[in-house]
């Protein structure tokens, strides 16, 4: 691939230009807001200009809703060899535009599996997909030459390529990313008119179910609308349960005993349902997941600390295969939990102690 055109400069867009504009791609930029393509190309993108003639690949980065309109455009004044989009539901735009009677053969779907809270070029960077899955839904009319250019934007998004049927990409994605997207919101929003004093006990539990909830409203519209049919299937599983487990607290109200027993049985079938879901989420890199030890530094909330703790383990040849951080309620203060090897916490341990370090046990 020596040349490509990115229509739509937002986070996703942005950042494959950015990965392909590193590694010696001609990048050309189009937006419906000229101004955004600017600025992305201020970024180091690419450029704003169109280019002479048709590129190697065309990279539609547009919402759900529009991807037929914009690909439709494109293919019908030949923009490209090949046309590839990356939005978040692949089954419906294919549909659209096997409806409007286009040859797709040029044409391959496919959803880079990472993003931010944040929009926009600016929240892009070039290695927002590095070790991120990479989906393609290539159809049995998918040309071999706009394959292979898939497989070569995600080699040099260093991102890892996989393989699926449309709709089943669709179910997949309303499973681990819509559904939970929108029953953060639910969690989160149980916070807007909470008491302050409530609020102000917040700690890394609730930041962690509810950090995807500060992402766009506009843009999860766009993304919900695409593919409600598998989301509202997901979340009335979900109502069922939720349902339960309010029988099963309810119980535990009771004056009877056998109630009271029944209520617990119902709560722990809930959470060890939840342990065994959990455990199913792929770990590092997306292989299985590990188990690691935790090493928790205490730090003050100064400049350089983290930078600090990394280098002392660099120092005593200890990987930090993760890290947590929980700010203290109302102080300048932290706990710094290092996920490490269970082999490598004892050095880690007695490297940082040796240099001053205060641990928690």
């Amino acid at each position: 691939m020596r040349t490509a055109l990115v229509i739509g400069t937002g986070l996703i867009g942005t950042s494959a230009a950015l990965a392909l504009a590193q590694r010696g791609v001609t990048v050309h930029l189009a937006d419906p807001d000229p101004e955004q393509a600017r600025t992305a190309a201020a970024l180091g993108a690419g450029t704003d200009e169109a280019p002479d003639g048709p590129v190697d690949l065309v990279i539609v980065a547009a919402p759900p809703a529009h991807v037929a309109d914009v690909l439709a455009d494109a293919i019908g004044r030949g923009a490209g060899r090949g046309y590839l989009d990356v939005a978040s539901v692949k089954g419906g735009p294919r549909r659209e535009l096997e409806a409007r009677g286009l040859d797709l053969s040029a044409y391959i779907g496919s959803h880079p599996m990472s993003g931010r809270e944040k929009s926009g070029p600016l929240a892009a960077t070039g290695d927002l997909f590095e070790g991120r899955p990479w989906v393609l839904t290539p159809t049995r009319d998918t040309d071999t030459e706009v394959l292979n250019l898939a497989l070569e934007l995600v080699s040099h998004c260093r991102a890892v390529p996989v393989v699926m049927d449309a709709d089943a990409h669709d179910r997949a994605v309303a499973l681990v990313s819509h559904m939970p997207h929108l029953v953060s919101s639910l969690v989160a929003a149980r916070l807007e008119n909470a008491e302050e004093s409530a609020v102000r006990l917040c700690g890394q539990g609730i930041r962690d179910v509810t950090r995807i909830a500060a992402s766009d409203p506009r843009m999860w519209i766009d993304i919900l609308s695409a593919n409600p049919a598998p989301v509202a299937d997901l979340l009335t599983d979900v109502a069922a349960d939720l349902e339960e487990t309010v029988r099963a607290l309810r119980a535990l109200q009771s004056s009877d005993d056998h109630k009271r027993r029944e209520g617990a049985g119902g709560i722990e079938d809930v959470l060890r349902r939840g342990n065994a879901g959990q455990v199913r989420v792929p770990g590092k890199h997306g292989s299985a997941p590990r188990a690691y030890e935790v090493v928790a530094v205490l730090i003050d909330d100064q400049p350089g600390q983290l930078a600090r703790i990394f280098a002392d383990a660099g120092l005593a040849g200890v990987n930090i295969e993760d890290v947590r951080i929980e700010h203290a309620t109302g102080q300048q203060a932290g706990l710094v939990q290092l996920m490490v090897e269970p082999k490598a916490a004892p050095v880690l341990s007695a490297a940082l102690r040796e240099r001053g370090w205060a641990l928690r046990q």
